[in-house]
């Protein structure tokens, strides 16, 4: 019995002193490993901070850069090392007839301070700081586990699969009918904006989307707290190809042109308020028929701001197969899902509910086509809600997905 007790007593001291060695190399090693982790940060604000030509302020306290064009982050990706782009392009064989004007757009005239935006041949980038990076660490990964499930799906036209997105998201969408043979050469929409309410990890949006297999192109306006570190409501674009996504210019893919709209430009001023004053913006994603390469083209000048460049897609390289319009929202597990749109469901009338009008298409001859058949897709309909509906305004008539929702909030 004595002898039990003696080893028990050593064991215990024995692993006391363990305890304290360990927890005394841990904490060094947690200093340790933040210095080196701080010296990584610093490593990557250089490489992601470009030098700037000029510095740039809006009106919302936004920071950017005014970087050189062939200094942005599109030319750090290896397949665009050898590019021949320059700062004038244009889509050679445009669909759009419209062409943008010489003239700086009404978007960027409503952000920047009185210093103005970027001078020519440069493009604005937004001052990336280690908290920007950190919470970017912390996105959630795209929507990649999707069922095929028809509870929630309301269609027009049922033929084709019907998918579940799960994951934390959730949407309220439009989408073109399933064909094998879609061959979509861009699309567009007119859009309102709101600010719904997040928090932490939450997000909500609305966006145009096409996509071919995993290869997926996105513009809209986000309110996410960890993609921008405040919930006001921005512009986004959001790139998904080789396994890798991200968001804005982040990371290289997608190449600027225009000096005047930042990708992530706060639209607060825009901001629709539910019954009153709605403001609308107009988002194109169009393939140049001649060189392949996606523009994107914002409000009703169509001012072309960018392109995502052929060579960087095996699918996207030749045409879209699918294409939705509407709203999306997350939550990480266990989060209650945040409004979506005007945070209320739709009531069929635009100037109470957020919305997608005028949705287009571009075939694989490059000519428009309105949209007037889709599938609706609904996840939960005791959160969300669309309506795809013809509604007249002012003796015009137009086609609108109203979509939106509390969530789980309850409505006031």
């Amino acid at each position: 019995m004595p002898i039990k007790i003696n080893k028990f007593m050593m064991h215990q001291k024995f692993l006391l002193i363990l305890y304290f060695l360990l927890s005394y190399d841990g904490v060094q090693g947690e200093r340790i490993l933040s210095k080196s982790k701080d010296a990584e940060l610093e490593k990557q604000l250089k490489l992601l901070n470009k030098l700037a030509i000029k510095i740039v302020q809006t009106k919302y306290g936004d920071i950017y850069d005014c970087v050189d064009f062939y200094k942005q982050h599109a030319f750090d990706h290896p397949l665009l090392k050898d590019h021949n782009f320059h700062p004038k392009m244009k889509p050679a064989l445009s669909s759009i007839k419209k062409n943008a004007s010489d003239s700086t757009s009404s978007w960027s005239l409503t952000i920047w301070s009185k210093d103005g935006g970027c001078p020519f041949g440069t493009v604005p980038v937004k001052r990336i700081t280690k908290d920007d990076i950190l919470r970017q660490r912390h996105l959630p990964p795209p929507p990649e586990d999707v069922t095929f499930d028809a509870q929630f799906d309301v269609s027009n036209n049922n033929s084709g699969p019907k998918e579940r997105y799960t994951s934390g998201y959730k949407v309220a969408i439009a989408r073109t009918p399933y064909d094998a043979n879609n061959k979509f050469k861009g699309a567009g929409m007119v859009t309102n904006f709101y600010n719904p309410e997040v928090n932490g990890r939450q997000h909500s949006a609305c966006r145009l989307k096409i996509q071919q297999g995993s290869e997926i192109l996105q513009v809209g306006w986000r309110v996410d707290p960890t993609l921008y570190g405040d919930t006001k409501t921005r512009l986004y674009i959001h790139t998904q190809v080789d396994k890798t996504n991200y968001f804005n210019t982040f990371c290289s893919g997608f190449v600027q042109v225009n000096t005047g709209i930042p990708l992530d430009m706060s639209l607060m001023d825009s901001v629709a308020h539910r019954g009153g004053t709605t403001f609308e913006g107009r988002m194109y994603i169009e393939q140049d028929l001649d060189s392949g390469n996606w523009w994107l083209l914002l409000s009703d000048n169509y001012e072309q701001v960018g392109f995502w460049p052929q060579q960087i897609f095996t699918g996207l390289a030749s045409f879209a197969t699918n294409v939705e319009w509407g709203g999306v929202v997350y939550s990480p597990p266990g989060v209650p899902k945040p409004p979506m749109g005007s945070s209320y469901f739709p009531i069929g009338d635009n100037l109470y509910d957020a919305f997608c009008r005028s949705i287009i298409v571009l075939n694989e001859t490059g000519m428009v086509n309105q949209v007037d058949k889709v599938t609706i897709h609904i996840d939960n309909p005791n959160m969300y809600q669309a309506i795809f509906e013809r509604l007249e305004s002012d003796k015009v008539s137009y086609l609108f997905l109203l979509y939106g929702g509390p969530g789980e909030k309850s409505q006031i």
